[in-house]
């Protein structure tokens, strides 16, 4: 390609309504162009990478056996009414109507519509197992689309879809669903880590996020340095910090802490650790009358310690719970403990409420925890002596740096990432809700098992700036730069030796089957180098008249300091090396 027939769209300075890196570069190298709120326009510059990147999950999921299909935009209301998700999935999912007043929606993913798929063409066990994919376009109606194409409501995704006749089978997809998604990360040339993940929306048994790793990634990664542990903070399992609960070695008092509503506060009036107070925390959950009327509410109080944080998707796993919770009204936090937020505690309730207390919590001794009133504090309680033993031991809490790793083999750390890629095992979830059965080797209907694997190809492109840049602009891996190799020729215009040798060079290369660009535009140096870094191309060549008279070039890889000089005789060589 040359620049003189491509599109180039530079700017010196990003918008102002542009908040993290990668809006910004992509913004300033004229990869994308904003058409509403997260709706982008990608530009020539920003397709060609959105294009390498589908090629190689294309490539890799091609060689794991995945058939291509595609799936509509635009998908029938009547599907997701029969899973229940036109009305679960709330106001994300952007519902429409057609003119015959029939409803459809905007798709954010496909599970409902290659389940009708697979329930209409998969009829016999010795179909299977199949696994489906397409890579297309996906919409979320965010609340507030912020960060560019991190965070947009329109985005492109690749989603995939395996079908199996049992569990076995469906692992044996999974398994080599997750094989793929290295390979491809792999290939991406990202640093990422596949981490243990809760299943959330999509709903399932087993499910792993690949996170691209970024100081300014949204997701806290929890790994243990001297194993093979990693998980989300969702999912990562917080151990008793104390293994067992010591003896009472003083008296319960009821201390003074006035305007002293916080753990922390409360710890430095006191002269004592944080980690001796405990953090009450005020749920509720709902009963329902068919109609959908609160018939019963039950008040749960929830502790963690003072230096810990409550993790709502673990407590949402805990019994009682599970059908979904809310945080306690004002009226019902008085009602039931006599006092307003601040100063809550488990000791002295005017009415009773079910305890649950985080693992470390279960085994504090002589600790600090509000005295359901204002302006005081219990000091000196201890489980057992001074309260009942709590209703349900559980671990609620987040882990945190230095926390023993569950595995038993380090203490976790913790980076943070950007979530690209998710693969789940979904069980009978979708199938079971429509139906989709095959026939046994007996002539029986069984449910299919199912796995969804998705990857965020657009998102890619932000996480890979995100995790690769300086302050000149993008560094993009070779696998997925708009260009691989770009010649700068100065003077082209002007020295016909400087254009013969160039464009020589360009031909080679284009020969060899490298993605190279000539910048033709007779731009001065300095500003065509400054293109070139803030867009990212992996590979520089400049040839200028100085530099051709002594037989050589000037070569500088995008994170390089400073350019090599070679002899132009040997220029592809090192370029076919570095490539290589």
């Amino acid at each position: 390609m040359k620049a003189s027939n491509f599109f180039i769209s530079t700017l010196k300075e990003a918008p102002a309504d542009a908040e993290v890196v990668s809006h910004k570069l992509m913004m300033r190298a004229g990869m994308i162009k904003r058409l509403g709120a997260g709706i982008y326009n990608y530009m020539p510059m920003g397709l060609r990478v959105i294009r390498k990147v589908e090629n190689i999950i294309r490539e890799e999921m091609n060689r794991a056996g995945a058939v291509e299909l595609l799936m509509p935009v635009v998908q029938p209301a009547e599907l997701w009414q029969e899973t229940g998700r036109f009305d679960k999935m709330g106001p994300e999912l952007l519902r429409v109507k057609d003119r015959h007043e029939r409803d459809f929606i905007i798709q954010p993913t496909s599970e409902e519509v290659v389940t009708d798929i697979a329930r209409q063409e998969l009829r016999s066990y010795k179909q299977l197992p199949k696994n489906f994919y397409h890579i297309q376009t996906k919409f979320r109606d965010e609340r507030r689309p912020r960060f560019g194409i991190m965070r947009g409501r329109e985005f492109t995704m690749k989603d995939a879809y395996s079908f199996d006749r049992d569990v076995e089978s469906a692992g044996r997809s999974y398994e080599n669903m997750y094989a793929a998604y290295g390979k491809i990360f792999d290939r991406l040339g990202l640093q990422y880590r596949a981490v243990a993940a809760d299943t959330g929306a999509i709903g399932g048994d087993r499910s792993h996020e690949f996170q691209v790793i970024a100081d300014t990634g949204e997701d806290a990664i929890i790994y243990c340095p001297t194993s093979d542990y990693a998980a989300n903070i969702e999912l990562a399992e917080a151990l008793s910090l104390l293994p067992s609960r010591a003896d009472a070695t003083i008296a319960l008092t009821k201390t003074p802490t006035p305007g002293k509503a916080t753990c922390a506060d409360v710890a430095e009036l006191l002269k004592l650790p944080l980690s001796q107070t405990v953090k009450s925390l005020v749920l509720a959950t709902d009963e329902t009358s068919e109609k959908g009327d609160i018939v019963k509410s039950t008040v749960w109080l929830l502790l963690v310690r003072g230096d810990h944080e409550l993790n709502e998707v673990k407590a949402g796993k805990v019994e009682g719970l599970k059908g979904g919770f809310r945080f306690a009204t004002i009226a019902e936090i008085e009602d039931h403990f006599g006092c307003k937020p601040g100063y809550l505690g488990p000791i002295g309730l005017k009415k009773p409420v079910k305890v649950i207390a985080d693992r470390t919590v279960a085994n504090m001794a002589d600790f600090v925890c509000g005295a359901n009133e204002a302006d005081f504090h219990y000091t000196g309680a201890n489980w057992g002596r001074d309260l009942p033993e709590p209703d349900v031991v559980a671990d609620i809490r987040n882990v945190v740096a230095g926390d023993p790793s569950p595995d038993g083999k380090g203490v976790l750390a913790i980076q943070r990432g950007i979530e690209v890629g998710h693969v789940f095992f979904l069980g009978t979830k979708y199938s079971a809700a429509m139906n989709a059965n095959f026939l046994d080797e007996n002539g029986k209907p069984q449910p299919m098992q199912m796995g969804c694997y998705g990857i965020g190809v657009t998102r890619i492109l932000g996480a890979a700036i995100e995790q690769n840049n300086d302050a000149r602009g993008i560094i993009w891996p070779d696998a997925i730069a708009p260009f691989t190799v770009v010649l700068c020729p100065i003077g082209m215009d002007r020295s016909e030796d400087v254009k013969a040798a160039a464009t020589k060079l360009y031909e080679e290369l284009q020969a060899q089957g490298v993605d190279v660009l000539l910048d033709d535009r007779g731009e001065r140096p300095g500003a065509m180098f400054a293109d070139w870094e803030l867009v990212g191309v992996p590979h520089r060549v400049v040839l200028s008249d100085r530099g051709l008279k002594e037989g050589q070039v000037e070569y500088q890889g995008r994170r390089d300091a400073e350019a090599t000089k070679l002899a132009l005789a040997d220029v592809l060589g090192h370029l076919k090396s570095k490539l290589a």
